[in-house]
């Protein structure tokens, strides 16, 4: 085993660090301390004001999430990395005006981030381990209660935009945020300069108006929230206004002129599968629960379960043409549909008669 690090080479263990992390497939990674107090304070007010919708699970541990050694103890400084998601040869904007089309997310298109993410941030961990005998240390990709994006915005990965998404002049927004947490006190970066000026680009193509203020989304309008959190009746005002978008959104960063310089995947687990591309909303609303299963299994829209997903599809299909085709498959899955489900395609029926 090594013997312990001393504090004159935390230096060149953080440069190390960063070679490590892109040698594991991350694009970037920085170093950012644990003072969340601000972050803290924005999110308790956003909850206040109601915000959150049904998501309790944003207040539900308290100051854990802005205070992280709260969370892990012991916790000097958050490794934070960044992931390219975006699949190559991609063209979200020709499936949105095609009202035929499913549209989901670029986000969900492949495999679930959350395992590879999590198996390549422990490998760096291991990786440090190696250089320095063991420390204190914790991994995770979404999956408690972490505030990433303002850690990520200390780190140096990229300034929050008024969309709240993290923007990188060089990389746009399409990547994942994953954080190592560790009791070793490495120097930390800056953040970068906010470079969102008066643009309001997001603001104003945001189809359902969620994004209220620069820097804040009401939940309850996001077409995301509405379709893969938001577990009951869509509200009948915003239905019109999802389009085709069966599974999350995408215009606030398509909107996004920092967007232009973004880069693709080179992670293969981040490819489309099954076809999700390129499918028709017929052909996904005719998915059993059991095919359902079978086709998003490694998928994080299996996360919905198949009843979320038909009563995401019938209001995109209330929202397309009434041509026959689609007025049978509304009208055959009503028979054996959920109460949920069936009020959205008797809406559906209404809309498209």
């Amino acid at each position: 085993m090594s013997s312990p690090i001393h504090p004159p080479d935390y230096r060149q263990l953080a440069a190390s660090i960063k070679e490590w992390a892109r040698a594991e497939g991350f694009q970037q990674a920085g170093i950012a301390d644990i003072d969340l107090e601000q972050a803290g304070e924005r999110l308790r007010q956003w909850v206040a004001r109601g915000f959150h919708g049904d998501m309790d699970y944003m207040h539900r541990h308290g100051s854990k999430r802005w205070r992280p050694s709260e969370l892990v103890p012991g916790t000097l400084r958050v490794i934070s990395v960044r992931m390219d998601y975006r699949p190559p040869d991609d063209a979200p904007l020709e499936q949105l005006q095609d009202p035929a089309a499913a549209y989901v997310s670029r986000y969900a298109l492949g495999r679930d981030y959350h395992k590879l993410m999590r198996k390549r941030l422990q490998r760096l961990a291991n990786r440090i381990e190696q250089e320095i005998g063991p420390f204190g240390h914790r991994v995770f990709v979404d999956s408690a209660p972490v505030l990433e994006k303002p850690l990520a915005v200390k780190a140096g990965l990229g300034w929050m935009g008024k969309h709240t998404n993290l923007v990188d002049r060089h990389a746009g927004s399409w990547f994942f945020l994953g954080e190592l947490y560790t009791d070793l006190p490495l120097p930390v970066d800056q953040p970068v300069e906010e470079h969102c000026g008066r643009c309001t680009a997001c603001i104003d193509l945001c189809p359902t108006r969620a994004i209220v203020e620069p820097w804040v989304v009401d939940a309850r309008r996001c077409i995301s929230y509405l379709t893969i959190e938001h577990p009951g009746t869509i509200p009948p005002e915003l239905r019109p206004l999802m389009g085709n978008r069966i599974y999350g959104c995408d215009d606030c960063l398509l909107a996004c002129p920092w967007n232009r310089f973004a880069g693709t995947t080179q992670e293969a687990d981040f490819l489309p599968r099954n076809g999700l591309d390129t499918a028709t909303l017929r052909e996904l609303f005719a998915w059993s629960e059991a095919q359902f299963l079978k086709r998003t299994e490694g998928s994080p829209i299996r996360r919905i379960g198949h009843e979320r997903w038909l009563r995401n599809i019938a209001v995109a299909l209330g929202n397309g043409p009434a041509d026959p085709g689609t007025l049978r498959a509304l009208e055959e899955r009503l028979e054996s549909a959920s109460e949920l489900v069936a009020e959205h395609i008797r809406w559906a029926l209404e809309r498209l008669s």
